[in-house]
């Protein structure tokens, strides 16, 4: 019997640990795959006093026995991608031939940057809190059947695919009255597309459904978060792919049924980069605690986070919507000194109390929130569920009732070595 594809989901909004979590869980597998997103995305990584950011590529990389795909469903632009591979080359010189590329993957052009830009200025008060990657309009034009991929970059009219788009990018961004010098900018670009050379191209379905028929192990490694999603996240505060886990499906090729164990992953705490609602933000002095102790500033804008306690009704939702059943909490460490510490178990309405995401979040007036006492217990150390002080435990407990998910490690430091496993 073929094997399955475990996924790896982040249920908050980005920013979750999923990097450090796919490191971690990687040598139990033999592929790691990145299913949707791009450069939008900021894996940190931390082992052996050195700290890794990656963009695009799975954070399997390290493993030297695990095959990294970037499947069809992935946006590259290929500038980010080649300082990503220069960047990691000496950590990892297997880094050639351990990495694999789908050539239905799209590119990202340097108009598509522009373009982003332009969009969010258009957008005044109201603009979504793009990382200005160029995401949003590469997915535009997939979806408008205009986009260019990365097998069209070894085909011979490439330059004309690229000049038309382009064409069509400028006249755009001359509605907009947005700046359109890019003549650095394309050869930056074009020098970049050289560096596909290097790599193994194929097409995901037929390289992932083989990889099952040898019964090999792989994780999907999820980007951004539920709550991002373009269908079921924060709309119009989202990104621009599905980062639930049925897009693993649409992003690798494979079929539902071959959909195995869906891991969430969630901090102990809530975080959000850019605009777009936030139930249990804190704007005062415990927020700004959250942000010090946690050090939450994005890994690829180097923004600030918005801080705030644990959602457990957004939480729920995202495992319902993911088909979740098992989870990681992530940075519980981070609350160590706190003596109080609550989440969020319902919302407070206009007309009622409810524990569902509602259409619109402007019809939430304010969380309803359990208190917990803190733990006030350094527990980077801990190895062993033994050693749990009570109180992270009854945090824990907490949680697994609310949501009817067990959770089975719990992470309490940056470092791969850092985690509890339940």
């Amino acid at each position: 019997m073929a094997g399955k594809v475990d996924v790896l989901i982040g249920l908050q909004w980005g920013d979750e640990g999923k990097g450090k979590i796919v490191d971690c869980l990687s040598p139990q597998y033999n592929v790691i795959a990145r299913f949707q997103g791009g450069p939008n995305a900021g894996h940190t990584l931390e082992f052996e006093g050195k700290k890794f950011v990656l963009h695009t590529i799975p954070s399997g990389i390290f493993q030297q026995n695990v095959l990294n795909f970037v499947g069809n469903g992935i946006v590259v632009d290929p500038v980010v991608f080649k300082q990503e591979i220069i960047n990691l080359e000496p950590n990892c010189p297997w880094i050639y031939k351990n990495l694999i590329i789908s050539r239905h993957a799209h590119i990202i052009l340097p108009t598509h940057r522009l373009l982003d830009a332009a969009y969010e200025q258009a957008k005044g008060a109201h603009k979504i809190g793009s990382t200005l990657k160029g995401i949003g309009p590469a997915y535009t034009d997939k979806i408008s059947r205009q986009g260019i991929r990365v097998g069209d970059l070894f085909r011979s009219n490439f330059k004309d695919l690229y000049k038309n788009l382009v064409a069509k990018h400028l006249s755009l961004l001359k509605l907009l009255n947005f700046d359109t010098k890019i003549s650095d900018l394309e050869q930056e670009f074009f020098d970049a597309c050289e560096i596909f050379k290097k790599f193994q191209l194929t097409d995901s379905n037929i390289f992932i459904q083989e990889q099952l028929s040898k019964n090999k192990k792989i994780l999907a490694e999820g980007a951004q978060g539920s709550m991002l999603d373009i269908d079921f996240g924060s709309y119009p505060y989202v990104t621009s792919s599905n980062t639930i886990s049925p897009g693993a499906s649409i992003g690798l090729g494979i079929s539902p049924q071959q959909i195995g164990n869906v891991i969430g992953i969630f901090k102990a705490y809530c975080t959000r980069v850019g605009n777009g609602p936030f139930p249990t933000e804190l704007n005062d002095n415990t927020g700004e605690i959250l942000r010090k102790l946690g050090h939450e500033f994005g890994s690829t804008t180097g923004r600030p986070r918005r801080c705030g306690w644990l959602d457990l009704v957004a939480l729920k939702y995202a495992i319902q919507i993911n088909g979740v059943n098992q989870l990681i909490i992530t940075k519980s460490d981070v609350l160590t000194n706190f003596d109080e510490i609550k989440v969020a178990v319902e919302y407070k309405t206009k007309y009622s109390n409810i524990q569902h995401i509602p259409f619109n979040f402007d019809e939430i007036t304010e969380p309803i929130y359990k208190s917990f006492k803190g733990w006030k217990t350094n527990i980077k150390n801990i190895k062993q569920k033994e050693q749990i002080p009570q109180e992270l435990l009854t945090f824990i407990n907490f949680i697994e009732d609310y949501s009817k998910i067990p959770i089975k490690i719990i992470s309490v430091g940056p470092d791969r070595n850092e985690n509890i496993w339940i």
